[in-house]
């Protein structure tokens, strides 16, 4: 078969698909607007209903209110008889207001014909006799003008509860039901009808009414009206062939009134739009088919092989590794559009996993490189905090007894200052490996930046305006406060370093909710609640080159000398040890804000934070000290300053040592051990038995670099006291007052 003769078959299948898709779409069109209208119908029947509701209370409101009238207190019956023809002038809706008297006689008459008649054998006179509030409802024929009315009556008491006279309204039915044609859709009749049956109003499209008075007991139509429930809708065949659509509406008021309303529309009506469209859209697919054969005659060939070329052009670019190539729309029906489509997926699939490898790739070499620098930061720490303990704790002893002699105090005093910022290089080192021992509390962290304002106001200097926008009543976060602290002040630092020549910090407060959808995006995010932090400033910004590097360890834009590289690295740490996220917004010359999102805590009482002040005197004390380190230069640095405060002490290179000192009636009242200790017996080991052998006993750890003794999943145990090395004496003191309290 020749091209040719396939895309002239395509064409008719072509041309057969549509029409079916077309007569699907007509017959789902029809029922649709079937469905619609019923639904409209039903709306209308209920709004008919509401309006003979709104209707039959206003009445009972005008009647109430005509019973107040001081006119129809009068025995004169002409002149009330004239008070209610000027009544009804106002009301057309009406036919007739009359009253009554309790004997059942006709005393005032709107029309004023001066009539007798004894109404004692009517239904609504019979009704209003007991009545005590409400209206007395019935529908039927008037007798003079023969309209058909719903007579509504109200009685009329005396204060003492006695029966006065019976106000009695003659409501209009075939008037309210042309009225209510405004309310229904065009093309919609009104039907009414009383509970035998009976026609009282029927109105039709185009102005013209049903048969008045005529019974439809018996029929479909008056089975239906007479049975159904208030919504209910059927589909009925006229006696001339035509199918109608009826929806019943109804409320407490018209079932008291016997009346039944129904709402109808022509079914043929209802879908003359979709057979019109159908009309129309056949001649335009016959006029579609024709051109569209002609065309694929003359030019098929030549957009197949187009189309052919286009394929085989991402063929080759794909066998050269381009896996960027696309095929670009439009693209034709049929096998060709589908094996363009595939291409186009398969290119895309192979680039994702292109990109996913690299992305990958990129994941294993930062953890390679945080599980190296975390080793690296774990040897170097354990031995170097030890060489810093010893140095931080000589140059002190060196400061105090060189008082008196300024040049070498400052020469001690510099050396206690190196000593401790190796001692902070190496806490950021280990905070940004994760392995820095944390121990959270739930914080107020806007209480704890308040506390924190004259310093970082201090830091930034006189050239930055400094701004706090914190948010009041925030839950407390799950952080260590001190960890908070350092991470406080590297960003104001960073946020002052960016500005040289002034401008504006803002340090801001505020509860975020992190979504599923947010946490699949970002690498290491938990969704929940987190308290944010943010701090802006409005310096040079980053590019995104820098941006990308910003929490490298060691990467740093300022000149030498300035910066170590590891303040943003450490927040990094330690917000993700925290099992928070930190987001970096930058643009180049508009500024930076940092956002720290710090896990809520769960609802308990906040630790007031202590307000800093002046040191506090060293406090030592007289009780017995075991120091059990490794490290002979660390241990007899310890001996010597637990002596300088007060403490008898008792000395052992290792776990072995200690415990024969233990299991001896030497007393001892505090055991300050190391973490790891080679031997085969580490600190929390040593204690372990200890407190075996003497129960009470209390426990302070020491440690360079705790890996994890005493620490999982970055905190500490609980019940853990732990002192980080390099220390203070100062720090010593106080932790060992601490497990010395008597509540410890």
């Amino acid at each position: 078969m020749s091209i040719r003769a396939r895309l002239l078959w395509l064409v008719a299948m072509a041309t057969i698909v549509p029409a079916l898709l077309l007569g699907y779409r007509f017959v789902q069109e029809r029922d649709a607007q079937i469905q619609a209208a019923t639904s409209r119908l039903v709306n209308s029947a209920e709004i008919v209903a509401r309006d003979f509701d709104s209707r039959i209370h206003a009445t009972g409101q005008l009647l109430y209110g005509l019973s107040r009238a001081r006119d129809l207190q009068s025995d004169n019956r002409a002149a009330c008889s004239a008070f209610l023809g000027r009544v009804l002038d106002q009301y057309p809706q009406f036919t007739g207001i009359l009253t009554i008297s309790p004997e059942g006689a006709l005393f005032c008459d709107s029309l004023q014909t001066a009539r007798e008649l004894d109404l004692r054998d009517r239904g609504y006179f019979q009704q209003a006799l007991t009545l005590r509030q409400g209206v007395a409802l019935q529908a039927v024929f008037g007798r003079l003008t023969g309209l058909s009315v719903l007579q509504i009556a109200q009685p009329a008491r005396t204060p003492a509860g006695d029966l006065d006279f019976i106000l009695l309204a003659s409501l209009n039915l075939r008037a309210v039901v042309r009225d209510d044609l405004a309310l229904v859709q065009p093309n919609t009749e009104i039907l009414m009808l009383d509970q035998q049956g009976t026609v009282l109003a029927w109105n039709r499209p185009g102005g013209t009414e049903g048969s008045i008075g005529q019974s439809l007991a018996g029929t479909p139509l008056g089975e239906f009206a007479l049975l159904a429930r208030d919504g209910q809708t059927a589909e009925l065949r006229e006696a001339d062939g035509r199918r109608q659509i009826w929806a019943s509406g109804s409320n407490a008021l018209l079932a008291q009134a016997g009346l039944r309303v129904l709402v109808g529309q022509d079914r043929q009506d209802l879908v003359a739009t979709a057979d019109q469209r159908l009309r129309e859209d056949l001649a335009i697919l016959a006029t579609l088919s024709l051109v569209l054969g002609i065309s694929v005659w003359l030019i098929g060939e030549v957009a197949i092989r187009r189309e052919v070329a286009r394929i085989s052009r991402m063929a080759s670019r794909l066998g050269q590794g381009d896996l960027s190539v696309r095929i670009p729309p439009p693209h034709p029906g049929g096998e060709l559009g589908g094996l363009m489509a595939v291409l186009n997926r398969s290119a895309e699939s192979l680039q994702n996993q292109q990109e996913a490898i690299s992305e990958l790739n990129r994941k294993l070499l930062q953890a390679q490189r945080m599980e190296a620098v975390g080793q690296l930061t774990g040897g170097l720490a354990h031995d170097f905090n030890n060489l810093l303990t010893v140095i931080l704790g000589s140059a002190e002893l060196l400061a105090e007894r060189l008082e008196h002699d300024p040049d070498l105090l400052q020469l001690a005093e510099t050396t206690r200052d190196a000593a401790e910022r190796g001692g902070e290089l190496t806490r950021s080192l280990l905070a940004f490996a994760r392995r820095q021992p944390l121990e959270p509390r739930p914080v107020d962290v806007g209480q704890e930046i308040q506390r924190l304002e004259l310093l970082l106001r201090r830091t930034l200097g006189e050239r930055v305006e400094c701004r706090f926008d914190l948010t009041p009543r925030l839950p407390p976060a799950l952080v260590d406060p001190a960890q908070l602290e350092a991470a406080l002040m590297n960003l104001v630092l960073n946020a002052r370093d960016a500005m040289p020549e002034g401008g504006r910090m803002t340090l801001e407060t505020a509860f975020a909710q992190i979504d599923d959808d947010y946490a699949a995006r970002h690498e290491e995010v938990v969704a929940g609640e987190y308290l944010v932090v943010a701090v802006t400033d409005t310096g040079c910004g980053m590019t995104p080159e820098v941006l990308a590097q910003a929490f490298e360890p060691f990467f740093t834009t300022k000149e030498f000398g300035r910066g170590s590289g590891l303040g943003l690295s450490m927040v990094y740490g330690f917000v993700k040890q925290s099992n928070g996220h930190v987001k970096i917004y930058s643009e180049p010359g508009h500024g930076t804000t940092v956002k720290l999102y710090l896990p809520r805590a769960a609802a308990a009482g906040v630790p007031r934070p202590m307000n800093p002040g002046r040191p506090a005197r060293l406090r030592g004390g007289t009780e017995s000290v075991l120091v059990v380190e490794d490290d002979e230069m660390v241990r007899t640095h310890v001996v010597g300053e637990l002596t300088l405060l007060g403490y008898r002490v008792l000395a052992a290179r290792n776990g072995v040592t200690a415990l024969e000192i233990l299991r001896s009636e030497v007393p001892i009242d505090v055991l300050f051990t190391d973490v790891v200790m080679p031997g085969g017996i580490s600190g929390p080991q040593l204690a372990e038995a200890a407190l075996v052998l003497r129960p009470g006993l209390r426990v302070l750890y020491t440690s360079g670099y705790t890996e994890n003794a005493v620490v999982h999943h970055g905190r500490l145990d609980p019940g853990v006291v732990l002192l980080s090395k390099p220390y203070r004496r100062q720090e010593l003191a106080e932790k060992l007052r601490y497990v010395l309290r008597p509540e410890g």
